[in-house]
């Protein structure tokens, strides 16, 4: 096997090159081997050089909802009576900490991304 760290642009290239050329590598085989490790150093690069941002609060709610086809109703036991949901989803109101872990729990949105500030909306 012969693998190297990913430094550069161009090492980055040639192994998302060797990882498409592994893709259909059985599990333990020695490709499929090669393919964890070439998997794991690319997620490692990718990590350092292009971090994910956090989506907005408010907009990691709405995608749950769409995804889920979720209700202003269905988020009640998680924020309050409709009016609190509909000031929370048009940013008239700041998710209190209770929200976060009701949301949390309910919607398996990620803690950070209910933290985070939400962005300024006009």
């Amino acid at each position: 096997m012969d693998i190297k760290p990913i430094k550069t642009d161009a090492d980055y290239r040639a192994a998302l090159k060797e990882i498409e050329s592994l893709m259909m590598a059985g599990p333990d085989t020695p490709e499929g081997e090669k393919l964890d490790v070439m998997v794991t150093l690319i997620e490692a690069y990718e990590a350092k050089h292009f971090p994910m941002d956090l989506p907005d609060p408010v907009e990691a709610i709405k995608f749950e909802m769409e995804r889920k086809g979720l209700t202003v109703k269905d988020l009640e036991p998680m924020i309050g009576k409709s009016n609190r949901v509909y000031e929370i989803l048009n940013y008239k109101r700041s998710l209190t900490l209770k929200m976060i872990w009701r949301l949390h729990e309910g919607l398996g949105i990620p803690a950070e991304s209910l933290i985070k500030p939400p962005q300024a909306h006009a």
